[in-house]
């Protein structure tokens, strides 16, 4: 089975619920730059899967 590229995407919605935070919250760390990288595509925020889990262990090195 082959994945596509946009297999690893996520919404906003989708990416702030795999971060057990609001929307609001996500959309907050971007707009003070603090989020995990993202992309404009079709007029929507989409994120990869890989981008945010980096963040995410980038997060923990730096609390530990």
């Amino acid at each position: 089975m082959t994945t596509t590229p946009t297999a690893d995407l996520l919404t906003l919605p989708e990416a702030a619920a795999y971060l057990n935070m609001t929307e609001k919250s996500l959309r907050w760390l971007r707009y003070t730059g603090e989020a995990p990288r993202a992309a404009k595509i079709g007029g929507r925020v989409v994120f990869r899967r890989s981008e945010i889990d980096a963040w995410l262990d980038e997060k923990f090195e730096v609390s530990a």
